[in-house]
């Protein structure tokens, strides 16, 4: 059974190493890759394809966001707080963002699919809704949207934080004071 598994991570490995190519978009040379099994001992196949799909494959560009923390204040629950994070491509290569994912469930980040060309803008939406996510008195809630894309280290992360307010149960029971 373990052979199957260092097999079957072996392959996977030499599968995304293969499918690399340079700048100009030409095939690679045919390297060989060897992978011992000290290397990926301890390992899950995800954790070698995700440390892979950090580095971005061909032209890198630089990202700039307005701010990549938004602390929308005290808010009550069942509220769905919204957020535009907006970024511009200032470097010379179209913008490609691959993924865009959030830390919970409770969070859904939207964004733009197609190139960001050289110099423009983009947005990416964030809506978090705080059912079920508040306390009397306010919860601190933080949330977290990974960014993954051809910029300069291949990910980043946006934050999405404040208190949300719970108003007190009328039915619930009141603490009984001592005489």
């Amino acid at each position: 059974m373990r052979k199957f598994i260092y097999f079957s991570l072996l392959f996977s490995v030499l599968l995304l190493s293969s499918c690399k190519s340079d700048k100009e978009g030409s095939v690679g040379t045919n390297e060989s890759l060897t992978v011992s099994n000290s290397e990926v001992q301890g390992q899950t196949a995800s954790d070698i394809i995700n440390s892979e799909a950090q580095e971005p494959l061909g032209p890198v560009t630089k990202i700039k966001f307005k701010s990549d923390t938004y602390d929308y204040g005290k808010v009550m629950e069942g509220k769905v707080v919204e957020h535009d994070y907006v970024f511009t491509n200032e470097g010379e290569e179209p913008l490609l963002l691959k993924n865009v994912k959030a830390s919970c469930g409770c969070t859904t980040p939207s964004w733009p699919r197609e190139p960001i060309a050289p110099g423009a803008s983009g947005k990416i939406h964030a809506a978090f809704d705080t059912n079920g996510r508040g306390a009397v008195g306010g919860a601190v809630q933080s949330k977290t949207i990974t960014v993954t894309g051809n910029f300069e280290g291949g990910t980043l992360q946006l934050t999405l934080k404040g208190l949300v307010d719970k108003k007190e149960d009328p039915n619930a029971p009141k603490p009984v004071s001592p005489k």
